[in-house]
């Protein structure tokens, strides 16, 4: 491991987190998207991390989307209901995504403190040498 490997794998870690941080953020603005029945729901976006080429870190591996069919509500009431008065939702786990939110944000804190502390031992080691 060179000199600033752990700088540079805690930053893989912190893209990986922001990306999983979009992806549930965005699944949380849609989660109350209603859409008519003839059309496909809006499917939820779910990170997947892979270790890069390079073994030094993690990157992005893909995204997988959720079911387009969603969830079928009757509301008779909605503009975009259909003749039987259903109107269709993502399939969104509330509390789901607010568990996914926690931990990504929690991961992308510890990828940044590690670069924090990194970062502070190096400029100790640098201090130590100009003595």
């Amino acid at each position: 491991m060179g000199l600033f490997d752990a700088i540079g794998i805690a930053g893989t870690g912190m893209t990986v987190n922001r990306k999983w941080l979009d992806a549930v953020s965005d699944n949380l603005a849609n989660a109350n998207n209603a859409t008519s029945t003839a059309e496909e729901a809006f499917r939820a976006r779910y990170v997947i991390a892979a270790e890069s080429p390079d073994g030094k870190g993690v990157q992005v591996g893909g995204i997988v989307l959720g079911d387009a069919e969603g969830r079928m509500v009757q509301e008779p009431d909605h503009p975009l209901a259909d003749a039987q008065g259903y109107v269709r939702y993502p399939e969104i786990d509330m509390s789901s995504q607010m568990t996914q939110l926690i931990m990504a944000q929690r991961a992308y804190q510890a990828n940044a403190a590690v670069v924090d502390r990194a970062r502070m031992t190096y400029e100790a080691a640098l201090q130590i040498g100009r003595s």
